[in-house]
This record gives structure tokens, sequence and C-alpha cells, in this order.
């Protein structure tokens, strides 16, 4: 299952002693998408990290729309459609799904292999 090899991919990486999380994939994708690698964050930007993967990874879907980046390079997006009531469960599923395809865009894994 491509999840499970992403998540095994990022655990080998990032995590030495516990399986990385949905939660850890999505302030990964937050520091790739804000492209300042390598420095520490305050508790408020890594709750900002994580809304930015968040926006990012449904964008494709219709759900956001990139606005810009600030004067200090951070990305903003904006609400474009209401996101679905969905159950708990639901909201995991849409998440994996849209890591896993923003994993196959930018290359972190491939479908076959």
């Amino acid at each position: 299952m491509l999840w499970d090899r992403l998540v095994d991919h990022f655990t080998d990486r990032f995590s030495a002693d516990e399986r990385i999380d949905v939660d850890g994939i999505l302030f990964l994708i937050g520091v790739q998408e804000l492209g300042q690698l390598g420095r520490k964050f305050k508790k408020d930007e890594k709750i900002d990290l994580l809304h930015i993967a968040i926006c990012r990874l449904l964008m494709p879907f219709g759900y956001y729309t990139f606005k810009g980046i600030d004067d200090q390079g951070w990305p903003h997006y904006e609400s474009t459609d209401k996101l679905p009531t969905l159950k708990p469960g639901e909201q995991t599923i849409l998440i994996k799904q849209a890591i896993v395809e923003y994993a196959l865009e930018n290359e972190w894994l491939k479908e076959n292999g």
C-alpha cells in the first residue's frame, strides 16, 4: 500500500525511535511548502505549518486557492469551497489520500515500486 510505503519513507528519514504519524507528515509538508528547511519553529509557527500543509493538500480537490507569499515568505491560501461534513475517520482517509498524491507529485515515492 502506498500509504505504508510513504510512512516508512518518512520514518526512516526523520524519526529514529517511532513511526511517524499523519501530523508529523503534515508538519514536514508544511516545512517543504514554506521552503525554510533546517530552521526551528515556534509553537504558533508549527500550527501555521500544519495549516499550510492542509491547504496545499486540499487545493487539488478545489477547497483552497493559492493567494501568494507574504513578505516573510509564508504562503497564503483562501478557502474556495466549503469542506464536506466528514466523520473523523473519513477526514483521515481524505488527508492520507491527499498526502499520497502530493508525495507522488513530488516524486517522494513511485506508484509502481
